[in-house]
């Protein structure tokens, strides 16, 4: 079994606990992106939690190693046109909730032409773009424009109905499908810490057996993958 090392770049909660709790049986050592010298010539991954600056650095390592590179940031990261090692665009590693956005992207053709709006809401210090939104609107041929963010407590409380202990960490999204005599609701809820350390340690296994090419792809198209090989 092929193993590989995972270099964490980023400096924030996320990319704390994904030094902290990375594991699988795919995964020799994790690491901080300050300490790749110390990797030599072993194979690794890079993981991109970080809000950019590192980026061009970490493409130039990408090009030179031939790593995989996994992009958790939701900021609009920019990769060249056609980069010379894969590059897998992850708006989200909570394996259910990829469960749930390969659900939707691989049923989005029975609901066209429909009136579909999307809602998310994020903790009130969330400045970055709601990526998982974003990958849920281009799935259903929605505009990024027209996806309602939710930032006040209140609302998020007394509407969305998030308890107020989890006002300060939480994800919502609510894709709603109306037609003149029918509306189909579909919810998500993450409260409190998802398990993103152990979602981000199968879609490593994912990309380990899957042995991507060069070039740009997204996990939710892993996850569907994924699922037709065991079916």
């Amino acid at each position: 079994m092929d193993k590989f090392a995972i270099l964490i770049v980023g400096h924030g909660k996320l990319a704390a606990e994904l030094v902290g709790g990375l594991g699988s049986a795919t995964i020799s050592r994790v690491a901080k992106w300050d300490e790749r010298d110390a990797l030599g010539d072993e194979r690794c991954m890079v993981v991109h939690a970080g809000s950019g600056r590192e980026l061009d650095d970490v493409i130039a390592f990408c090009s030179a190693t031939g790593s995989v590179l996994l992009d958790l940031s939701t900021g609009g990261s920019q990769f060249p046109a056609t980069p010379t090692f894969p590059v897998v665009i992850c708006p989200n590693v909570n394996m259910q909730m990829l469960s749930f956005m390969a659900m939707v992207k691989q049923a989005a053709g029975y609901f066209e032409g429909q009136d579909i709006r999307i809602t998310e809401s994020h903790q009130a210090s969330k400045s970055t773009k709601p990526g998982t939104a974003i990958h849920l609107a281009q799935s259903l041929g929605v505009s990024e424009t027209k996806i309602r963010s939710e930032r006040d407590p209140k609302v998020q409380n007394e509407v969305l109905g998030i308890p107020p202990q989890f006002l300060d960490r939480h994800a919502y999204h609510e894709i709603a499908i109306s037609a003149p005599e029918v509306e189909i609701r579909l919810e998500t809820r993450v409260l409190g810490k998802s398990a993103y350390a152990s979602g981000l340690a199968k879609v490593v296994d994912m990309i380990c057996a899957a042995k991507l090419p060069p070039g740009c792809h997204d996990v939710v198209d892993l996850v569907i993958g994924s699922i037709q090989k065991k079916h």
